[in-house]
């Protein structure tokens, strides 16, 4: 979305949301003018008082757009289900590359223990200054707390090994022109 595609827009409700690039919580109140500045992977970032916002995609009714719907059908056994935690980070996108991370190979590992219903994600960063790590953290968490049966999620940034693009699918690698 280039400055001449910014849109206008007036918040439906509240509307939940990250302050970018520290990740702080915020609620831009109903009502309110913002300017959505980027639409990337279901996302939204929006200028709010002067201050970039990051808005989930499950929000975006909030902003007058169609909400990205996250479902996942509750397992019979209770258990949280590993699978369901890998799709629910497929949803979360780089905010600079129309990527989910999986993808760009930024998830190292989930482990779940199934007595707590935790979940610990290990990741990284494309690159360790990248300024979005809490914004990205926050999405993370957000979407794989939506995951059933899920009661805790924590997210632990790495940087060993960095990462490189080798670490990407071939799909991402395409889809970015990597591919060589």
């Amino acid at each position: 979305m280039s400055a001449q595609e910014r849109t206008l827009l007036t918040t439906q409700r509240d509307c939940p949301g990250r302050l970018v690039p520290v990740g702080d919580p915020v609620t831009i109140p109903a009502h309110t003018f913002v300017t959505l500045t980027q639409a990337l992977g279901g996302n939204y970032t929006v200028i709010y008082n002067g201050n970039m916002v990051r808005v989930d995609g499950t929000d975006a009714d909030a902003l007058g757009l169609t909400p990205q719907k996250l479902e996942f059908e509750a397992p019979a056994d209770g258990l949280v289900h590993e699978e369901q935690v890998w799709d629910a980070l497929r949803t979360v996108y780089d905010p600079e590359v129309p990527v989910d991370l999986v993808n760009l190979g930024l998830i190292y590992s989930v482990k779940i223990d199934q007595d707590t219903a935790r979940v610990d994600i290990r990741m990284t960063l494309t690159a360790p200054g990248c300024g979005m790590g809490p914004v990205l953290v926050g999405d993370v968490k957000y979407r794989v707390a939506q995951v059933p049966n899920v009661r805790e999620v924590a997210v632990e940034l790495v940087f060993d090994p960095p990462w490189n693009r080798d670490m990407m699918s071939e799909e991402a690698q395409l889809e970015t022109g990597m591919f060589y």
